[in-house]
């Protein structure tokens, strides 16, 4: 399997996605924000579809997409009574320029197909080694800013108090979730990435306490869907995506029934 190229550029890039879906989806639990995720998603087809039509890497786009989305809807909804809408409003907006990219663009039906649902051939040593400094970047800036991220998403009344800046807190994880979803779209695509940034961390919370550790195990069970579902996509030829949403979904219910049984 390690003999072809693109499956060892896949399982390189896998393991930076999965580390970072591990740690930042722990924070989007805790900060309410899978619905947000999911949006980030459709923005980042948007951005994707419009690289394709500039004739840029999808990745690109979807990175100037994803970030200047997250920083309209870190200014806009600052009052969270109001964040549901507004980032309702802006899905709606970069989901239609996405299918208007794609309708005016001269690729084909396939570049479409790798947008939504991601495409473990096509990724180049240039987009690994991206992937990888972007990770990177995303896990220097989680850990200069986590006691004060882990402070505000767990105890937000209690940060404020204390003098934490909430909405600059908001703004810069906004920023790197933007990245996340980015980077983790090259593996799983676009309609799928929240599986990766939502179901580990959500199942990792009903077998251990405590950030730290909900952190570890997130990042272990985001590692065996990524690992497994690209083994069992070069053994079967079939999604990648398809397992990786089976193999966390399973786990995921093997959460919901140990925290029955507990």
């Amino acid at each position: 399997m390690f003999a072809f190229d693109f499956m060892r550029h896949a399982f390189v890039a896998s393991t930076f996605i999965a580390v970072i879906c591990g740690i930042m989806g722990v924070f989007v639990i805790a900060r309410n924000m899978s619905f947000l995720t999911h949006t980030l998603a459709e923005i980042g087809f948007a951005g994707a579809a419009f690289g394709v039509f500039a004739g840029w890497p999808a990745l690109n786009g979807m990175l100037l997409f994803t970030i200047v989305s997250s920083a309209m809807v870190g200014q806009m909804s600052v009052k969270s009574a109001r964040r549901e809408s507004v980032i309702s409003a802006v899905s709606a907006l970069f989901l239609g320029l996405g299918i208007l990219f794609l309708s005016i663009s001269d690729q084909t039906s396939s570049s479409a197909t790798s947008i939504l649902f991601g495409s473990v051939i096509g990724i180049s040593v240039s987009e690994v080694w991206q992937i990888v400094i972007l990770s990177i970047f995303v896990l220097i800036v989680v850990l200069l800013m986590y006691r004060s991220l882990k402070f505000e998403s767990f105890d937000s009344i209690g940060a404020r108090v204390n003098g934490v800046n909430g909405p600059l807190i908001s703004i810069v994880f906004l920023v790197l979730l933007a990245l996340s979803v980015s980077v983790a779209a090259q593996i799983v695509g676009s309609l799928l990435i929240f599986i990766l940034l939502t179901l580990p961390a959500a199942s990792a919370k009903y077998f251990v306490h405590g950030v730290a550790k909900m952190i570890v195990l997130a990042t272990l069970f985001a590692l065996v869907g990524t690992w497994l579902g690209l083994y069992l996509g070069y053994l079967t030829n079939w999604p990648v995506s398809f397992f990786i949403a089976t193999i966390e979904v399973i786990i995921f219910v093997a959460a919901l029934i140990h925290a029955r049984r507990a």
